[in-house]
């Protein structure tokens, strides 16, 4: 017998309204600067449309809570149900991902008042009517869902933008922060000791799935950089011949060299014997003492080849990050509220949140004692544990109050157009 789960007071229940509005709003804003034409674009097929985006967020919380608690809910279009689900297959066909570009209908006019519609509708779900505790923690996962997406839709329009030959900008360069140090913060190691450690989130405090259940963790000693690899240094990795060298890199990787032909990371490009890098803010000078970003696995694992080091594990990241940071790491942090846009180079601080998500060695699997929920939401995490490399730490483009020091990113270890970059470990001597 299942029990009810209890309600929760108004004055949660009213935090919870007004957190939902401020992430829908936040979202909105990020694509204010484009074009219709900017929200239609789809540049391959891992990428979707800012379009697509801003209805998939609100295919959520229609889908999986307005047509679920709200008796005789009439949906705002039954067409849609298809075209914006992303990939839960037990809710029926999803639209083919890589053809979302080519989805010209509905206009941005009618996903917008997709938008309000549902906005309604949650205003009043969360405002007039009691909600129990699975209800708060469904509506705070979607919330989370969404930043995700604010995230990806960052990523996915710099991609889009990228391939212009005119090199577009998001947003104006003077928007930026000052101009970086001329050079690098002094790379310190760090030693940690080995042992037993807890691993994953333990409490009631919201996570995904694939972040728990806690369990117990053997490290050897090892060590860990103070800060993150910069393009300065990823610089002088291909001055000599990283991309020529094979013996620097996993089989996988080297064959995805020869296959793509790289030289660099993505979005660099040389002008002249000058080195600048794509940004939101478009083409801009290559800044030596600013993390390296946009690498693949197959390139962080190949630089740490270089310099004799390797990547840390999911784990040793985990346990360092929670022993060395600092009372206030989280507002220091280079995240999505302080609209630098880009990497921002070290300033003194041992920083491990922000910036750029960070590749470890871990491959991306359940946790022991991982079990996904048996309804649609239990697709969210779990199936995609095959093929994929663990990220740690968040970026410049992730809100502040969706990462935590147990966030398990993933991707797969081909795939660049995220913002991430690396961070030396190595065993101690």
């Amino acid at each position: 017998m299942t029990l009810p789960a209890p309600e929760v007071s108004r004055e949660v229940q009213s935090r919870l309204l007004s957190r939902y509005r401020r992430i829908r709003n936040e979202t909105e804003s990020l694509a204010d600067p484009l074009s219709a034409e900017d929200m239609q674009l789809q540049s391959m097929p891992d990428a979707s449309p800012t379009k697509w985006h801003l209805a998939h967020t609100t295919w959520f919380f229609e889908t999986f809570i307005l047509r679920q608690e709200i008796p005789n809910y009439r949906v705002f279009d039954p067409a849609y149900h298809e075209i914006f689900n992303s990939y839960y297959n037990s809710l029926g066909q999803p639209f083919s991902r890589p053809h979302r570009g080519m989805l010209s209908r509905p206009c941005r006019e009618e996903i917008y008042e997709y938008r309000q519609f549902v906005d309604r509708a949650m205003s009043r779900l969360l405002g007039d009517i009691e909600i129990d505790g699975a209800l708060h923690k469904l509506v705070t996962l979607g919330l989370n869902h969404e930043q995700q997406h604010q995230e990806l839709l960052l990523t996915d329009i710099k991609h889009a933008f990228s391939i212009n030959p005119g090199y577009p900008a998001y947003l104006d360069a003077s928007e930026e922060e000052e101009e970086s140090p001329s050079g690098p913060e002094p790379l310190d190691w760090i030693e940690i000791a080995g042992g037993t450690y807890s691993i994953g989130v333990e409490g009631e405090d919201f996570c995904f799935d694939n972040e728990g259940p806690a369990h117990r963790n053997l490290l050897r000693d090892f060590r860990i950089a103070s800060r993150l690899v910069t393009n300065g240094e990823y610089r002088e990795f291909i001055e000599d011949g990283g991309y020529q060298e094979p013996r620097l890199w996993l089989s996988d990787g080297w064959a995805w060299v020869r296959e793509t032909q790289a030289q660099h990371p993505a979005y660099w490009r040389n002008r002249e014997g000058r080195w600048y890098q794509f940004t939101l803010a478009g083409l801009q000078p290559e800044q030596d003492a600013e993390p390296v970003c946009h690498l693949n696995f197959y390139e962080a694992d190949a630089f740490a080849s270089w310099v004799g080091q390797r990547l840390p594990t999911e784990f040793e990241w985990e346990v360092a990050a929670c022993q060395l940071r600092a009372p206030d790491q989280l507002a220091a942090a280079n995240l999505l509220e302080k609209r630098n846009w880009r990497p921002q180079a070290a300033r003194g601080q041992r920083q491990f949140l922000g910036d750029v998500w960070e590749w470890t060695s871990s491959a991306y699997l359940p946790y022991p004692g991982f079990r996904a929920s048996a309804d649609a939401v239990g697709e969210y995490n779990g199936k995609f544990m095959c093929n994929q490399k663990v990220l740690r730490g968040g970026s410049c483009v992730t809100p502040a109050d969706h990462i935590r020091m147990s966030y398990r990113n993933f991707f797969y270890p081909h795939q660049s157009w995220q913002f991430s970059g690396l961070r030396l470990a190595g065993d101690n001597p």
